[in-house]
């Protein structure tokens, strides 16, 4: 019996400290955001569209935006709220806008979901890591510009 205690304390005293560690995660840094940024511009700039490209961290706080020149103002806000309801929502935001489209209209009363396509979640180890949002073409030209950056976190982080 007391050997039972024993293996039972020794058992919960391990279980106890495995389940007191922190939980890892990676998380973008500023280069990251400036590279995933980059391949987005690139696309956009291949394309001839002027855009504003925005990335946000997993809380939803700007780390980088970048207004490519003849760009209108109105797109910085357009573009951290696209960013900032695929952050919130684990989403791209052109879920929204096929909800919208097939006649669910009461997406557009969730707090915070843009239904506009050109946000979407960065991914880093199957966690949503931050977002990228592009405003300033039309909402198809936004949403190819972003998955341009979105889809090169993956090669910018195994450098």
């Amino acid at each position: 019996m007391k050997l039972a205690l024993r293996l039972a304390s020794v058992l919960l005293i391990t279980m106890s400290l495995f389940a007191a560690q922190p939980a890892t995660r990676q998380v973008l840094t500023l280069e990251i955001a400036k590279q995933v940024a980059a391949a987005a511009a690139a696309e956009a700039a291949a394309n001839k569209w002027t855009v504003v490209i925005t990335i946000l961290d997993d809380g939803g706080n700007l780390m980088y935006l970048e207004r490519m020149d003849e760009t209108q103002i109105g797109s910085i806000q357009v573009a951290q709220e696209k960013a900032r309801s695929a952050v919130g929502f684990k989403r791209p935001t052109k879920v929204f806008e096929d909800a919208v489209a097939s006649g669910r209209t009461a997406i557009v009363k969730l707090p915070g979901a843009m239904p506009i396509e050109g946000g979407i979640p960065l991914m880093l180890n199957g966690r949503v890591a931050g977002a990228i949002g592009v405003s300033g073409a039309t909402s198809q030209q936004d949403g190819q510009i972003a998955k341009a950056g979105a889809d090169a976190l993956a090669e910018i982080v195994a450098k």
